[in-house]
């Protein structure tokens, strides 16, 4: 059994428990530990398990850990991210049992995170530190790249290319052969219709941009 921590004790956080305990009931595989988050005191029990400190302090543990970031944000995930690494900290591919997932070409980075009811075909790429929330499908295909984050029921098409550090919101549905550029947001329910250039927040049906960041 491989020791684990979570990153992220909020709503993420407590999913990724829940993720992690649903794995262990088909294969016992991890020792959880408890929650590392700059947020909560030490010691403070959620579910069931201890904040063991900040991020600090586990960059002040051992290396003979894995660890799993729970956090939705794709900029403070990257800069997190970037911390941790100074340790040789290992990030277990993280996988629900309900997930689909073909045969065919399926390539899934360090850190990714794919939660219960997503469906994924084939010919599909998915960098490091990637989220796939609940229920999101991701077409033929596809490029997901690192550290991007994708809400409950998020739909993404085929031949779809999804640069660095995007944010998609809940409800969301990408269309086939569009990109969507590095660090731009999609608002909740968008209808991503023609490709995004990078760092913009985009909403609507179909998207468009409204604002630069």
């Amino acid at each position: 059994m491989k020791q684990i921590v979570i990153v992220g004790a909020g709503g993420l956080g407590r999913e990724v428990k829940c993720l992690i305990d649903a794995i262990n009931k088909v294969s016992p595989t991890y020792t959880l530990l408890g929650f590392y988050d700059d947020g909560f005191a030490k010691g403070t029990l959620i579910n069931g398990l201890p904040v063991l400190g900040n991020i600090l302090d586990l960059i002040s543990q051992g290396s003979d850990l894995a660890v799993a970031v729970a956090i939705g944000t794709p900029k403070v995930k990257h800069k997190v991210v970037d911390l941790l690494k100074s340790k040789l900290f290992s990030y277990p591919v993280l996988i629900h049992p309900t997930v689909i997932i073909s045969d065919d070409e399926v390539i899934i980075g360090q850190g990714t995170i794919i939660c219960a009811g997503a469906i994924l075909t084939c010919n599909i790429g998915i960098g490091d530190f990637v989220l796939l929330n609940l229920s999101c499908t991701v077409g033929h295909d596809t490029k997901l790249h690192d550290y991007s984050s994708f809400m409950p029921g998020v739909h993404i098409s085929g031949e779809v290319i999804i640069e660095s550090s995007v944010y998609v919101g809940t409800g969301a549905t990408i269309i086939n052969g569009v990109t969507v550029g590095r660090e731009t947001i999609v608002g909740a329910g968008a209808v991503v219709v023609k490709s995004l250039p990078s760092c913009v927040t985009a909403v609507g049906t179909p998207a468009k941009p409204i604002k630069m960041h």
